[in-house]
């Protein structure tokens, strides 16, 4: 597996504060440690709680990309599940 074949995506677009990282979390209950998660998110919130989330619940936030999409950022984060 390589940074570019995460594990699972989950794409939460449409959802606000604080479903996707709620979600996310739900998603990384069920992946074993070293797994990658990919998760898009269009909340602006996102890329505050993405990194906050990681760091306080000890997974590695490896990578953060965005991109405009009809007048709307995407994010799309992509986590390496830690030990728990």
């Amino acid at each position: 597996m390589t940074i570019a074949d995460p594990t699972l995506k989950i794409d939460l677009s449409g959802l606000k504060c604080p479903l996707p990282v709620l979600k996310a979390r739900r998603a990384i209950k069920d992946m074993a440690i070293g797994d990658l998660l990919e998760v898009t998110a269009d909340d602006p919130a996102a890329q505050l709680d993405f990194p906050h989330f990681c760091e306080t619940s000890g997974h590695e936030l490896v990578g953060v990309t965005s991109s405009e999409q009809q007048d709307q950022i995407k994010f799309v984060f992509l986590i390496k599940v830690g030990a728990m």
